[in-house]
């Protein structure tokens, strides 16, 4: 996602002037592609950059980015400005504005929603929280990345929407992968069964995006399997601290769990298949 995004920027007329990567030859390469400085830490990207974007895993990954001691974003960061694009807690996106303010920085939360083909071709759908003011300022830049950036809220707010906007596609992944395991299972045509569903009340986004990778077995990833559970505990989490059970969103983050514990994880989301469909890894296959 990171790397796509730099190269949307510089197509659209942006310098890159660094990457940094846990992965010294990814930098490379993509310092090399777009004429940039592979960072070699965190603290020279922000003494070449003046708005930085932050793509990582999770919040132990983000947080150490805004480590308060060490090799950090913020040794030097008064003045600058940071969009932070993953999925997250909350609570990280919050604690991550407060470090940048002590710091003299901006931080805003940019949760991104689509893939990578949306990130390369500057069609992300992006939520954004934090200061209403500095989501004014980077609008511009994030207009590069997406034609409607959309302003949530505080700092949290973003992230609590993209946890429930997770939350109900994982659902929706899970759900499509049982109906079209069973229609396989009753001996029923795949390709006619996703012709109804898209006719009927069982149509969906993730059945245009999912389904015949499902039915085709292409689990190349673009969301994988552990990055949907990680945002299915955040959901999870969410729902505890509101007092709510949502049985639906525990039942779809054990899948993806499942997923984890028989070694597919790196898949694509749409390889919940592999559990639903009969003969397949999942399913004694």
């Amino acid at each position: 996602m990171g790397s796509n995004m730099a190269r949307r920027l510089a197509d659209c007329g942006g310098r890159v002037a660094a990457v940094y990567d846990l992965n010294p030859a990814a930098a490379n390469t993509l310092a090399a592609e777009l004429g940039a400085e592979a960072a070699g830490s965190l603290a020279r990207v922000s003494a070449l950059a003046e708005v930085i974007f932050t793509v990582v895993s999770d919040d132990d990954a983000q947080l150490s980015l805004f480590a308060e001691t060490g090799d950090s974003l913020l040794v030097g960061a008064a003045g600058k400005a940071f969009i932070n694009c993953a999925t997250l807690t909350p609570a990280t996106h919050m604690e991550i504005e407060r470090r940048a303010a002590r710091a003299g920085a901006a931080s805003l939360e940019a949760c991104m929603a689509s893939s990578i083909p949306q990130a390369r071709q500057g069609t992300l759908y992006l939520m954004c929280g934090g200061d209403p003011g500095v989501f004014a300022r980077l609008e511009p830049l994030l207009r590069h990345l997406s034609a409607s950036p959309r302003y949530i809220g505080a700092a949290g707010r973003a992230a609590q929407v993209k946890a429930l906007v997770n939350l109900v596609m994982n659902i929706n992944t899970a759900g499509l992968a049982e109906g079209l395991g069973l229609g396989q299972a009753l001996g029923l045509d795949l390709d006619l069964l996703r012709e109804v569903f898209a006719q009927t009340g069982a149509n969906s986004q993730v059945l245009k995006t999912d389904g015949e990778d499902m039915q085709n077995r292409a689990h190349d990833c673009y969301f994988s399997a552990a990055h949907a559970a990680k945002d299915s505990r955040i959901a999870a989490r969410l729902g505890r601290d509101a007092g709510l059970a949502l049985p639906l969103a525990q039942a779809t983050l054990g899948q993806f769990e499942r997923m984890i514990a028989l070694g597919l994880g790196d898949l694509d989301k749409s390889g919940i298949a592999e559990l639903t469909f009969p003969g397949r890894r999942g399913t004694g296959g």
